[in-house]
């Protein structure tokens, strides 16, 4: 019997917050710390403002991480990538802003963050961030994919 995880969203109903709020991220367990798998979250309606217009920006956020001891609760995750629709930050700023939020509560072993941002004034901006725990192969294995990261960009014929 799965014991009782201290999560007060999963299966109630929420109100959507739309300024940013870190506190919205729950975890639970991981029920298999000794294994080495990739979580993937997708997450195509992903909405903040620009900080100097005020103007929407639409992105993609693809977050992909190593669990160690906790994981995300995947509507907590929603709802916290929600509160950012009023948020003002540039591109650069919101991954990293994610990316640190689920290492202060998870502590992976290893996390990666990319938007995809469709284009305003015919540029997109795709930043990526990565974090490996120090000291360990994770540590390695971030310097690798960042140093690789787009050696192959995709085709783009979505935006």
């Amino acid at each position: 019997m799965r014991e009782k995880e201290n999560l007060t969203l999963l299966g109630n109903k929420s109100k959507v917050i739309f300024d940013y709020d870190p506190s919205l991220l729950e975890s639970f367990t991981n029920k298999h710390p000794g294994n080495d798998y990739f979580v993937k979250f997708n997450c195509p309606e992903f909405t903040s403002l620009c900080p100097i217009t005020g103007q929407p920006d639409y992105a993609t956020i693809y977050i992909s991480y190593v669990p160690n001891i906790k994981m995300v609760e995947s509507k907590s995750l929603k709802l916290y990538l929600f509160s950012f629709r009023n948020h003002g930050d540039f591109h650069e700023d919101c991954v990293n802003v994610i990316m640190k939020d689920l290492i202060k509560l998870l502590e992976p072993k290893y996390i990666e963050v990319w938007g995809k941002f469709l284009p305003r004034g015919g540029i997109s901006i795709d930043p990526y961030c990565n974090y490996g725990q120090p000291g360990t192969k994770w540590e390695e294995v971030a310097w690798d994919r960042l140093t690789k990261h787009d050696m192959y960009p995709e085709k783009v014929d979505n935006r």
